[in-house]
């Protein structure tokens, strides 16, 4: 059996992650994304939330690491990403990012998938899709 078949529609994989101020000081290092809106001593936030929040690209990383990983966790480049951010992700709460398979093309080796990140109290932080394409079908 090569690689593409062994994925099927409603194919489910999931990964957590509490991300810290490190992450966020690592993250804004390599990005040069140094908004005071993730500065733990800015007051900016603070109006709008009750903690300073993680940079979407750091918690896209959640969402990759599922990809490389678990699903499909095999050589893959990712072609497209449509992504939707409801709530912000704060430092030190515990993300959980799920992707369900909805659609395989198997000419293309595209596998698409449904993205959902809920927080620690099962709110929707983030929704939307990616699309995938496999480097190999070999087994």
């Amino acid at each position: 059996m090569n690689k593409l078949e062994q994925f099927y529609k409603g194919q489910t994989a999931r990964l957590q992650r509490t991300f810290t101020e490190e992450d966020v000081k690592k993250s804004s290092e390599l990005t040069k994304d140094f908004s005071p809106v993730y500065n733990q001593k800015e007051d900016v936030w603070k109006k709008f939330y009750e903690k300073p929040i993680v940079p979407a690209l750091l918690t896209e990383g959640l969402i990759t690491q599922v990809i490389s990983e678990k699903l499909p966790g095999v050589p893959c480049v990712l072609l497209q990403k449509d992504l939707v951010f409801y709530h912000p992700v704060h430092v030190g709460e515990e993300i959980t990012a799920e992707m369900v398979v909805i659609d395989i093309n198997a000419d293309r080796k595209w596998v698409t998938q449904k993205v959902t990140c809920l927080d620690e109290d099962g709110k929707e932080v983030i929704k939307g899709q990616v699309v995938i394409l496999l480097l190999s079908n070999q087994e």
